[in-house]
């Protein structure tokens, strides 16, 4: 009898697995952070025999070889993919016996990367699971246009292909579990559910269902933006990436979090969006420890630059160690927790600035009152409608276009409230008068606030 327990990675919008029988079992794409991967085994009972990487991934940092190397696994890496460490390369066809009559079948299926391989579980011969990655996806694909530019079209016909192979090689009933898909700009768009089958899949999936040509233009014409921080993890990924070390950070106090902020580094607020505005270090930035702490600050963070966290409590704090950790942000130079008035010298005031809805917008215009309105959500975002006479400036390109904003009271918004924040706190920093807008986008139409697409029509 054979047992599939998924790990969810949710910061990352990320799935790990732990699958086998009583007796052993494989890890399939194991985040950095292997302590819960171990203690999953141990619940089961069970020896780690095997971890499986599908791709070297480009959105986080693997804990394969650490796994495999506090387990004694054998650590299979699809062949040609160019890592540098000790492991079992796997092609096409080839196959391990995990524990009695269950045996791991590898699947070649390029596409997302050129050697992606997908894993497929057979009991008694009979397909019982697949392991598919970064290729077939819920309702979707991964992406082709991380590897190489001048790949992506090639890439792309690849994972149509990928896609008509593992359909033609698995029955219906076959589950498809794949690690990306649940929030990772690893997928070439957001998945639709949370389980799926390949007879669900042979259905629904544009790779399934239109041909080669229309399939390859419709997936390259959605890509979105990429992720900055993305091109730091293959390379960590390819050299082996070291232990990850979770232990408390160094603490910092009232004074030292000043010298580092004058210093030039980065002091980053993990408290939730309304506690921030209401009372901030002057100067820190917030990026809440429950949101998508890890892409968004690892996208928007000068690469290596030291960073300073603030949290409410020690829990949070880990939890933000632990989830910065799984992309590269290895260990926080210091950090504090507490309250925002433990944070600030003796005499220093905390800075603040307010929040509002779209329907306070709608009512600042009407009034008369000159405010900017700052739009950071992405372009495929814009494009589907925005609030008439907008500055649009994505989120992780305001950093860099900080000279580009509007003088005077800026109101800032994305699609739900949480890049706003960081928007705002980015935006506080350098001096601005902002206003967070804590909404939902569909409030804006809900307000009266007339919505333009690009083309200059009405959204």
């Amino acid at each position: 009898m054979f047992f599939v327990d998924t790990l969810e990675i949710k910061g990352l919008g990320n799935r790990s697995y732990l699958a086998g029988g009583p007796g052993a079992a494989v890890v399939v794409d194991p985040p950095r952070d292997i302590d819960q991967v171990i203690a999953a085994a141990a619940r089961r009972g069970v020896r780690i025999g095997f971890v499986v990487e599908t791709h070297v991934h480009n959105d986080y940092v693997t804990g394969g070889l650490e796994l495999a190397r506090m387990t004694g696994a054998r650590y299979l890496v699809p062949a040609g993919a160019g890592v540098t460490f000790d492991h079992t390369p796997v092609s096409d066809g080839d196959t391990v016996a995990l524990d009695g009559t269950l045996v791991l079948r590898a699947v070649a299926t390029p596409g997302h990367t050129p050697h992606h391989t997908s894993y497929v579980l057979e009991e008694d011969g009979r397909a019982v699971a697949a392991f598919t990655g970064g290729s077939l996806l819920i309702g979707t694909v991964g992406r082709p246009d991380l590897v190489e530019p001048r790949l992506t079209e090639q890439l792309a016909r690849a994972q149509h292909a990928s896609a008509h192979r593992l359909a033609e090689q698995l029955h219906d009933e076959v589950p498809v579990l794949p690690t990306h898909g649940f929030g990772s700009f690893c997928s070439s768009a957001q998945a639709d559910g949370d389980a799926t089958t390949i007879g669900a899949e042979r259905r629904r999936n544009d790779a399934l269902t239109k041909d080669v040509d229309s399939f390859v233009a419709d997936m390259l014409a959605g890509l979105d933006d990429v992720p900055a921080y993305y091109a730091h993890m293959a390379p960590a990924n390819a050299a082996g990436p070291a232990p990850v070390d979770l232990t408390p950070p160094q603490q910092a106090d009232a004074a030292q979090i000043a010298a580092r902020l004058a210093a030039g580094e980065w002091v980053v607020d993990l408290r939730n969006r309304v506690a921030f505005a209401a009372g901030h270090v002057s100067g820190s930035l917030n990026f809440e420890g429950d949101g998508q702490l890890a892409t968004y600050l690892a996208w928007l963070i000068p690469w290596g630059k030291p960073v300073t966290l603030l949290a409410d409590s020690p829990e949070q704090l880990a939890s933000a160690q632990r989830e910065l950790a799984r992309v590269g942000i290895d260990r926080p130079a210091a950090a504090a927790t507490g309250t925002p008035d433990s944070w600030v010298r003796e005499g220093e005031a905390l800075a603040s600035f307010p929040r509002a809805r779209f329907a306070d917008l709608a009512t600042a215009r009407e009034s008369g009152r000159q405010v900017a309105v700052l739009d950071v959500r992405r372009d495929s975002e814009r494009a589907d409608g925005y609030v008439e006479g907008s500055v649009h400036i994505p989120i992780h390109q305001l950093r860099g276009r900080l000279g580009e904003v509007p003088p005077g009271e800026v109101w800032v918004h994305c699609a739900g409230g949480m890049r706003a924040a960081i928007a705002a706190s980015l935006l506080d920093a350098a001096g601005h008068q902002v206003v967070a807008i804590d909404d939902g986008f569909a409030a804006a139409t809900e307000a009266g606030l007339t919505l333009t697409r690009p083309d200059g029509g009405i959204a």
